[in-house]
């Protein structure tokens, strides 16, 4: 089938088009040249004053595994609240804080979002998580693999093992557990926790292993360097929330000696213990070492106020937390004696001091990081807000007056510890087509997403241009995604299935003798059914499995 989209503004950063008015083709799925003037087009879209992107990513998102199916059980007034009705088209589901599956893929879709990662895959969890994003529809998915609080890394640490054996298992793991990424939470707390220590600085040794946070970040973010792999370590850093922990992050970006790192929700890891509530901002710190250090990208993690869900594997924080619980009722467990899961119901208020300055904090780090292409527009879902709030935080960075004005509600002290109401910039449709697409796909490695150009696939968001930027991004007037209309006037039409995407980093076979033996005598899974197979994530037709080479997709 041959589409014409004829006549919108195009902001297309990837190909360096900004608000330029283009028409564009898609055939089999895929942007293409013009074609022959006698060539018959089957369907044409007047997209004439019309804002053209493509499909949003969100590059960290917790849809998948164990964790949300916990917090879904302990907020089912949430659910209750928030239906969606069973049309002809879609299927029943609900949830606000942690929409069900299918919910999920409606409500992303129906924002213009057409893929988003789950950031925290355990990896003897991969094959229910997989599972689970299997069953959302629309979206294309994927998932960064969770090593660094793992028994068996921990032991090779303690035993010096050299990199290449690192490489090869971190390289084994990836491949086992189907993942693009590799993810590291609280480096080495979430083990420690099981030792009874209640905190872990970036060089205070686990009790247990006599290994350090910064050691396993540096030997982590090593192996993901040295496999090729384009996206680099994600790390949760230590001290989630302590305040004064900002030191703690500027030490993790000076001291990872160059390597690529992203630094995740790192609103949560910008606070300083200054003021008579021994709590302020560090936002303006972290921006500028963001500014002064190319190695280092950020998601910010923004919250929002109001009610919902922490979902974390730091388990360590998450029990610090649990005396905020709001509903009062928690979770913290753990998973094989390898990770941690915490689950936290949270309503942020914007009369709390604190959780006024966590927002303007935020805010502040968006602002003032000066490339937009090393910061990303997240909010943690759930843990800062749920996903389904992107279009307000859009407008709080584009609309100053609009910003200003919601200062002007929170707090008092925490307006009088914050530069918010300072700061000019307001962000450009193009920068968020960068934040929220191009920049996305360059930084997860997929070559043929997040932009509009010829051969990548054909994910499109058209909007209608409004001054009011939270009325324009909630409900767009057309999505595609490969080429297909799924969503008509914020309505899913139309639903289909996206791909997983994954990579395939080599590594020695030997490293899997090793392995047996450790599962054989510490796991309760045994080697071969740790290991998913492809055709576990496409069967029953849902989707297909993209793998990304380490030089373009194969």
């Amino acid at each position: 089938m041959l589409i014409k989209l004829t006549g919108g503004t195009v902001y297309d950063p990837a190909s360096g088009i900004d608000g330029k008015v283009q028409t564009l083709y898609v055939q089999d799925g895929r942007f293409i040249k013009q074609p022959a003037n006698d060539v018959k087009i089957d369907k044409e879209y007047d997209l004439k004053a019309k804002v053209l992107m493509a499909g949003a990513i969100d590059m960290h998102t917790h849809i998948g595994g164990g964790k949300g199916n916990i917090a879904r059980m302990l907020i089912p007034e949430d659910h209750r609240k928030d239906p969606v009705h069973r049309s002809d088209i879609t299927r029943s589901g609900c949830g606000h804080a942690m929409p069900s599956t299918f919910t999920t893929g409606y409500r992303y879709a129906e924002m213009g979002y057409t893929a988003g990662f789950e950031p925290a895959i355990l990896p003897i969890n991969a094959r229910q998580a997989h599972m689970e994003m299997a069953d959302i529809p629309i979206l294309d998915k994927g998932g960064y693999v969770m090593l660094g609080s793992d028994d068996y890394l921990l032991r090779m640490l303690t035993a010096k093992k050299d990199q290449k054996a690192i490489n090869d298992y971190v390289a084994w793991t990836m491949n086992a557990a189907k993942a693009i990424g590799v993810k590291v939470v609280n480096p080495g707390g979430i083990n420690a926790f099981k030792f009874n220590q209640r905190k872990l600085d970036l060089d205070e040794n686990n009790a247990h292993y006599g290994i350090s946070p910064r050691e396993i970040l540096i030997s982590l973010a090593t192996a993901v360097k040295e496999l090729g792999v384009k996206h680099p370590l994600h790390v949760h850093g230590c001290n989630l929330g302590v305040p004064g922990n900002v030191n703690t992050t500027l030490d993790t970006m000076q001291g990872i000696g160059g390597l690529p790192l992203h630094l995740t929700h790192i609103q949560f890891h910008s606070y300083g213990n200054e003021g008579d509530f021994k709590f302020s901002s560090g936002g303006a710190a972290i921006a500028e070492a963001i500014n002064k250090t190319p190695n280092i990208t950020a998601d910010v993690g923004q919250i929002l106020f109001g009610q919902t869900i922490t979902a974390s594997g730091d388990n360590m924080r998450q029990h610090a937390n649990h005396g905020f619980a709001s509903p009062d009722k928690w979770v913290s467990m753990d998973i094989e004696c390898d990770a941690g899961c915490g689950v936290v119901p949270f309503k942020y208020r914007d009369q709390n001091f604190v959780n006024a300055l966590q927002w303007a904090i935020g805010l502040e780090i968006f602002l003032l990081v000066d490339d937009p292409w090393r910061v990303f527009l997240t909010t943690d879902h759930p843990n800062g807000a749920p996903f389904t709030t992107y279009p307000h935080l859009i407008r709080l960075l584009m609309d100053k007056s609009f910003r200003n004005d919601m200062l002007a509600t929170i707090h008092p002290e925490a307006q009088k510890m914050t530069t918010l109401g300072s700061i000019d910039r307001e962000y450009s449709l193009q920068e968020i087509a960068i934040l929220t697409r191009a920049g996305a796909a360059k930084l997860v490695g997929l070559e043929d997403r997040g932009s509009l150009a010829e051969g990548a696939w054909a994910d499109i968001t058209v909007y209608t241009e409004n001054a009011d930027r939270e009325k324009m991004f909630e409900k767009p007037d057309y999505v595609f995604k490969d080429g297909e209309l799924v969503v008509v006037d914020g309505k899913v039409v139309h639903t289909k299935w996206g791909t997983t995407h994954i990579v395939r980093p080599d590594w020695d076979s030997s490293v899997e003798k090793d392995l047996q033996k450790y599962f054989d005598r510490f796991m309760t899974m045994k080697v071969g059914n740790f290991k998913i197979s492809d055709d576990e994530i496409t069967e029953d037709g849902r989707g297909s499995l993209t793998t990304h080479s380490l030089n373009g997709v194969t």
